[in-house]
């Protein structure tokens, strides 16, 4: 019914890259590296969900998301799931989630202000096209050389518990609060279809959904938007074009078009497909 074209904001991080992905251009040389591209709404802190690219040259910190009871009497609107779906990854490259044996918080709060947490973290080597959900509570740190697309529940409320000696700011009582210091399971994985469409996650804040270029038609339910991603490829949802690099919101039924080339993502807040 509806396709919008979101606003693209590039942010600039420490920790970032002057080589980006196909469809975004890379920062001027000498210039300040570029760590994330946000897609924005009109009004960005109103949708249930955010889209980023990730593009890292170094270790990002130990952090841990509230859950949406812990945001929620923290004053924020929701807590933050996330998850992340890799596109390329540098050999050697790592992304930290869950720890290798389960602690106590109190064993967190030491292992944090003493940097021994870094070890105690379960770092799994990461390649393309591998999915992770990360459940609000889960202990996590994005490593470096990774380029990822981060689906996240949109609110803005991160607590750090290290940062290899950095002097950034800190939020260990809170942070420590609403881990869950456990190994990481991972969500069960929804059965593919065989063909072109993979369910990547179902819930429990969002569902993560691939496929491939050609025709396609998306019905969502009314007031359920979702947010497409065309990772690779171009084409058009209901007459407004789009390529590489950009992300649409999407309402009610849309008719999609891209060529066979097209590599294309689509979120919606639930916990079912639609």
């Amino acid at each position: 019914m509806t396709a919008i074209l979101l606003a693209t904001k590039r942010v600039e991080k420490p920790w970032g890259r002057h080589t980006l992905w196909p469809g975004f251009a890379d920062p001027a040389p000498g210039g300040e590296k570029v760590g994330e591209v946000w897609f924005q709404t009109p009004h960005a802190g109103e949708p249930e969900l955010l889209i980023k690219y990730l593009f890292t040259s170094e270790k990002l910190s130990v952090q841990v998301h509230p859950d949406d009871a812990a945001a929620q009497a923290a004053g924020y609107p929701r807590g933050k799931d996330e998850a992340w779906l890799i596109l390329a990854a540098e050999p050697n490259s790592t992304i930290a989630i869950g720890t290798l044996e389960p602690m106590t918080h109190e064993q967190l709060r030491a292992a944090s202000l003493d940097g021994s947490i870094e070890h105690l973290l379960d770092w799994k080597p990461v390649k393309a096209g591998e999915f992770y959900y990360n459940k609000a509570g889960t202990i996590h740190a994005i490593g470096a050389g990774i380029t990822t697309i981060e689906v996240q529940q949109n609110v803005d409320l991160t607590y750090r518990l290290y940062d290899y000696g950095s002097d950034r700011e800190l939020h260990l009582d809170a942070g420590v609060k609403v881990s869950d210091p456990v190994p990481f399971v991972p969500l069960p994985t929804p059965a593919s279809d065989g063909k072109d469409h993979q369910i990547l996650s179902e819930g429990p804040k969002f569902v993560t959904e691939r496929f491939a270029g050609g025709h396609r038609v998306i019905n969502l339910p009314e007031g359920v938007p979702g947010w497409f991603v065309p990772v690779a490829g171009s084409g058009t949802v209901d007459g407004v074009a789009f390529k590489a690099g950009e992300c649409l919101l999407l309402t009610g039924r849309c008719e999609i078009s891209s060529d066979a080339a097209s590599d294309l993502l689509l979120a919606y807040p639930g916990d079912k497909r639609i």
